[in-house]
């Protein structure tokens, strides 16, 4: 399942997760962020139980995407322990994906 992660609730579920967790910066005008999506569904889906998915909308929550210098879009950020521990930019294959999950689980 593919939560939807706000400056609201970025702390709570995010930073202080106990879960890894994959953050999907994205915009809905976004065409890349838009192909992307399947692959990010897919790799919660496989992840489930191990990893938490979420996606935060850029112009929605533009002070968090400043925090971390997100600069283009789709970028996937993983955090673990409230830290970021990888990020990828641009569109990513769903092996890709899964690929750089594994290697931070």
């Amino acid at each position: 399942m593919v939560e939807k992660f706000t400056s609201e609730n970025f702390e709570e579920q995010v930073l202080k997760s106990s879960q890894v967790v994959l953050v999907d910066f994205y915009a809905d005008w976004c065409v890349p962020c838009k192909m992307l999506a399947p692959a990010v569904e897919a790799a919660a889906e496989k992840f489930a139980g191990q990893m938490k998915t979420g996606k935060l909308n850029l112009d929605e929550n533009l002070e968090l995407a400043q925090r971390y210098g997100v600069q283009s879009i789709p970028t996937l950020i993983l955090f673990k322990d409230g830290q970021e521990a990888g990020r990828t930019v641009g569109m990513q294959s769903k092996d890709a994906i899964e690929n750089f999950v594994k290697a931070k689980l």
